[in-house]
């Protein structure tokens, strides 16, 4: 499979979708240790890919997104943004019902099927 085929598939099969280094539990960089936890404290399952372990992701999503940078969060198939923005959008309190609107919607269509 083509990177960028997997990575559109990816961000259509799963709801939110972080693109980090490392993993939330074990992240490998400031910035997506701080995305990773203002995720966690909106209290939803998300996915997410270490682009540390997926050179050619981390390569081609940059393209792919036109975001330069890493972590990048995807919601609902949309590039919502990076670290800076996902810690503006936590502490505005805009964060959290965009992320439990949509894992309300995925729960929902997940019993649908």
């Amino acid at each position: 499979m083509e990177t960028i085929d997997k990575i559109k598939q990816q961000i259509s099969e799963n709801a939110i979708l972080l693109y980090m280094k490392g993993s939330p539990k074990l992240p490998s960089c400031g910035f997506s240790s701080q995305a990773s936890q203002a995720l966690m404290a909106c209290g939803e399952k998300f996915a997410y890919v270490d682009i540390l372990q997926n050179p050619d992701i981390r390569a081609e999503l940059p393209i792919y997104a036109q975001w330069p940078t890493f972590p990048q969060l995807w919601v609902d198939g949309e590039l919502v943004g990076g670290c800076d923005i996902i810690l503006e959008m936590f502490q505005k309190g805009e964060l959290q019902p965009l992320i439990k609107e949509s894992a309300e919607r995925r729960d929902r269509d997940a019993q649908e099927d």
